[in-house]
């Protein structure tokens, strides 16, 4: 996962770039392999919650997520997601 933050005038753009296969329950019908794919992304500045999103199985494979929001320099934003199979992963950067 890369995450991009930069501020400017007290509001700021966030890029989040998630690599996942996003495997619908089609496509793992057709390869012999159970679905997977994001279910739930969520942005965090400490225990702010920035960014909520509940996607499904037709958000794109390796999706590109931008958002923006209120903050400042130096915070840390958390992006966190969590996959069909109830696995979760989180990634963080200061704010630029």
């Amino acid at each position: 996962m890369k995450i991009k933050a930069k501020e400017k005038g007290g509001i700021v753009k966030a890029k989040v770039a998630i690599t996942h296969d996003m495997l619908t329950y089609a496509q793992a019908k057709k390869k012999g392999r159970e679905a997977n794919f994001i279910t739930h992304i969520t942005g965090l500045i400490d225990k702010r919650i920035v960014y909520n999103a509940s996607t499904s199985q037709f958000l794109s494979k390796n999706p590109l997520i931008k958002f923006s929001f209120k903050g400042k320099k130096g915070e840390e934003l958390t992006i966190i997601y969590q996959q069909l199979k109830g696995e979760i992963f989180y990634a963080s950067r200061k704010i630029k």
